[in-house]
């Protein structure tokens, strides 16, 4: 029975780790290989142009084999197919032998990348059931009975990835939620800037022998936001939070990605200095008081959808706490909603920031001119 080799990339954070699903170490690193090839005799060749993301680096040596390397969690050899795998691998270095193509996808932002590089075909293992997907086309194949589901993060069916062969599994950092799963699936690193982890897309070009492609679409992004990245910021400033289901507001952390997306977008973060527990985590809970403190002038308040479902008014934003009402954006009806499906769409990080930057330099844009925004309405 052959390893589970294990790739992570969520929308919030990176993971990849690879090693024996049915036990706590990593898998070896076939250092014997064959044909009487050795690793220190392959030439190194060029490494992957990376513009943004710090926390992943690629070198490709003679044959096209490419050496992976994740920040604080690993190192990983992908072969091409029909490869030899070399021989004399440093310890750890563990081995992902093209093609990879039946793979285990539970970190649901990292659909879109798959989607982006026609890469749909490669993914046979879904930890996410087919009414949960709002990337139409992972919806469409599951109902086709192409992909399959199973188990979600915290409870992968392991029978069923074994029987698939699964070569490769893709998990979101969901996992550290749930500490039984965790001793199984360790490492992880984080991407800061927005543009970063869109550029994971040339990581997974990497690993499905697309990496043209990749690197096509990702500066074809580039190309469209170019013209809002070279302008100077509006000096609005914006809120961006939910309400949780005690009565607290979630908001980002300083510097979290979406604080960052919003900067770049031309606004300012209302929460810049904003203290808190040092930890992994891009959000964190305020009571409504502190929150008010920082955003009852704010000339923008974007409300995240993704927790508890979408807003349509005014008035259901009031719903949960009244005290919204002595907002100033409230007042000026200038509060927006992000759409349910944002947060499975990371090449939508894009979209995003143009959409912040419509809505903070038009009054009154048209609805079909945004893509993951909307405002909320004064009636029902």
């Amino acid at each position: 029975m052959s390893p589970l080799r294990r790739l992570g990339a969520a929308f919030l954070t990176a993971v990849l780790a690879a090693q024996l699903l049915t036990a706590c170490g990593p898998a070896g690193n076939s250092s014997a290989g064959g044909g009487g090839l050795r690793w220190e005799d392959l030439e190194y060749d060029h490494s992957l142009e990376l513009q943004y993301a710090q926390q992943f680096s690629v070198d490709y040596y003679q044959g096209g084999y490419a050496l992976v390397e994740i920040r604080e969690t690993g190192t990983y050899l992908v072969v091409p197919p029909e490869a030899d795998v070399p021989s004399g691998l440093d310890e750890g270095v563990t081995v992902l032998q093209q093609p990879l193509d039946r793979i285990y996808l539970a970190a649901t932002s990292a659909m879109d990348l798959f989607r982006e590089l026609d890469g749909l075909d490669a993914i046979r293992l879904s930890g996410t059931e087919a009414q949960g997907w709002y990337v139409e086309e992972a919806r469409a194949a599951m109902e086709a009975g192409e992909i399959l589901y199973a188990g979600k993060y915290s409870a992968p069916d392991y029978e069923r990835i074994y029987a698939e062969g699964c070569d490769l599994a893709v998990e979101s950092t969901m996992i550290y939620h749930t500490p039984e799963v965790k001793e199984q699936l360790e490492g992880s690193s984080y991407e800061g800037h927005p543009l970063g982890r869109m550029e994971w897309l040339k990581l997974y070009g990497v690993l499905l022998g697309k990496e043209d492609q990749a690197q096509e679409r990702f500066q074809q992004t580039l190309d469209r936001l170019a013209p809002v990245l070279d302008q100077e910021g509006t000096g609005k400033t914006v809120a961006f939070f939910y309400i949780t289901s005690n009565g607290g507001v979630n908001v980002r952390k300083p510097g979290d990605y979406i604080s960052k997306l919003i900067g770049m977008a031309g606004g300012e973060y209302v929460f810049q200095d904003l203290g808190g527990e040092e930890n992994a985590l891009s959000t964190m809970n305020l009571q409504m008081e502190a929150f008010y403190a920082g955003a009852k002038d704010a000339d923008l308040l974007i409300y995240n959808s993704a927790v508890d479902g979408g807003l349509r008014t005014l008035d259901e934003l009031l719903e949960k706490n009244e005290v919204l009402a002595e907002f100033r954006a409230v007042q000026e009806g200038n509060v927006w909603c992000t759409g349910q499906d944002l947060f499975q769409s990371s090449m939508g990080l894009g979209d995003l920031l143009l959409d912040i930057h419509t809505v903070l330099t038009q009054e009154d844009p048209e609805p079909e001119s945004l893509t993951y925004l909307y405002r909320l309405t004064k009636e029902g």
